[in-house]
């Protein structure tokens, strides 16, 4: 790695030998200019890493130097250093745009911290433009609206949407809340043939199932009371294009039988209506329940079951893919960047380690939601552990059983893991050995092994 460099501006010869010792005890290589005027002519010739700079000097001043300097060079750090400081002094020089002020007479350790936050805040001004730049060879690769992943499994997801979307299969869209199931079939919709005719969403656990069938279908008027006049349903304002059924799961096991004859038949029937009217609807549907298990337990039909699932797609949890969230938590501080009008340039090292090793249970849409509160709250060039919630700090502690306490061996530790998971595994399947030993996915004679090993016989 190359040495950090340096360049001190000041008119005192003694002041800018004692920094050109301290810097270079320090490892930076240091070069020196007398005033402002000199110091500019050297940033012509040599790519400083830093600038330490006095305020009161013969020629050229240290606040003309940082005008000039900014204008052409907006990329140095450059610190202002004087005896005769005062706040509205540092306060004008920041606003002129240099990083830091120092006051004379200063402490050694002082102008090193200061180097050190530099450093520390080029390092994630790199980090976070590398960050940005592969947000943005991502979002080029897989451009599907805001749907953002560089994963090998949301790859594939987007090579399935790429290939359903031209054809008019019906897709069953499945995965945990937050995941981004109805980012999907909007991207299915918008990349299709169909896209310039209308998405039409319904959620079918949010409105009442005495409505939901003439939201579904329609009716006409006199159907029932206050039935004044006739009413196209969420399909025929489809005709052409696409319906997702939201939370199909959700939906009444009377009004599943309708449905099935109309994916069927491709025909409504309204409320109230004597006759089919025919529709041509591309039918999407998502759900976060685990609908084998309804159909096992009679709460979902089989036949249609089947019906919607020609093509599935399964969102995994985000935190089943980490490799996601530093991607999308870029992507979605840019975005709040811009509609909060702030200039925030990305997450401290401390905050990422957080969202990192955070469980996640809201998904996307939590991420989502934590990156706005962030944007809110920072006042800053860096979100900080500071401005996420306090909870997250919380649950990213280390559990009990790898208490660093008890050292650090990694062989140790491994141990305490593997103790701790067939502890939980027995208790899971009341001590059934042969159930536990699948749960871990190890033959139950190693299992019966570790037991004895780790003294869990009972």
């Amino acid at each position: 790695m190359s040495r950090q460099r340096v360049l001190v501006i000041d008119d005192e010869e003694n002041m800018r030998h004692m920094l050109i010792t301290i810097l270079r005890k320090a490892d930076y290589e240091v070069q020196s200019a007398a005033d402002g005027l000199e110091a500019l002519d050297q940033i012509e010739h040599y790519n400083f890493n830093y600038i330490l700079c006095d305020i009161r000097m013969p020629r050229m001043d240290g606040m003309s130097f940082l005008r000039q300097a900014k204008e052409r060079y907006p990329e140095k750090t450059i610190i202002m250093m004087s005896a005769y400081g005062t706040i509205e002094t540092a306060l004008e020089a920041m606003k002129e745009g240099a990083y830091d002020y120092i006051s004379k007479p200063f402490k050694t350790d002082e102008v090193l911290l200061t180097l050190k936050k530099a450093e520390e805040r080029e390092r994630l001004k790199k980090e976070n433009l590398e960050l940005r730049t592969r947000i943005s060879e991502v979002e080029k690769k897989y451009s599907f609206q805001n749907i953002i992943a560089r994963s090998e499994v949301m790859a594939r997801v987007f090579d399935i949407v790429g290939t359903v979307a031209q054809h008019k299969t019906t897709v069953l869209i499945t995965g945990e809340s937050g995941t981004g199931k109805e980012l999907i079939a909007r991207a299915i919709h918008s990349s299709g043939p169909r896209c310039s005719c209308p998405l039409v969403t319904i959620n079918c656990g949010s409105i009442p199932e005495n409505l939901l069938e003439s939201e579904l279908f329609g009716y006409k008027k006199g159907a029932f009371t206050d039935a004044f006049k006739d009413k196209p349903g969420r399909f025929e304002e489809a005709h052409g294009g696409t319906i997702l059924l939201d939370e199909i799961g959700e939906l009444p096991l009377a009004l599943q039988v309708k449905l099935l004859r109309v994916l069927q038949e491709e025909e409504i029937m309204p409320l109230g209506g004597v006759g089919s009217k025919k529709i041509d609807v591309r039918v999407l549907a998502s759900t976060s329940k685990y609908l084998e298990e309804e159909v096992k337990r009679g709460r979902f039909r089989e036949d249609l079951f089947y019906r919607i699932n020609v093509m599935g797609i399964h969102l995994p949890p985000l935190r089943d893919r980490r490799g996601d969230i530093p991607l999308l938590a870029g992507y979605f501080l840019n975005m709040f960047n811009k509609k909060l009008e702030k200039n925030i340039e990305g997450l401290s090292s401390e905050a990422m380690s957080i969202l990192m090793g955070y469980k996640w249970p809201g998904n996307v849409r939590e991420l989502e939601n934590i990156m706005e509160r962030a944007a809110l709250l920072t006042v800053g060039r860096w979100v900080t552990p500071a401005e996420l919630p306090a909870n997250m700090n919380q649950m990213n502690k280390l559990p009990s059983f790898l208490n660093p306490e008890d050292g650090l061996s990694i062989r140790e530790a491994s141990k305490r893991v593997q103790r701790h998971l067939i502890e939980e595994a027995l208790l899971q399947t009341g001590g059934n050995r042969t159930k536990a030993a699948a749960l871990l996915e190890i033959s139950r004679p190693m299992l019966i092994s570790k037991i004895r090993e780790y003294g869990l016989e009972s």
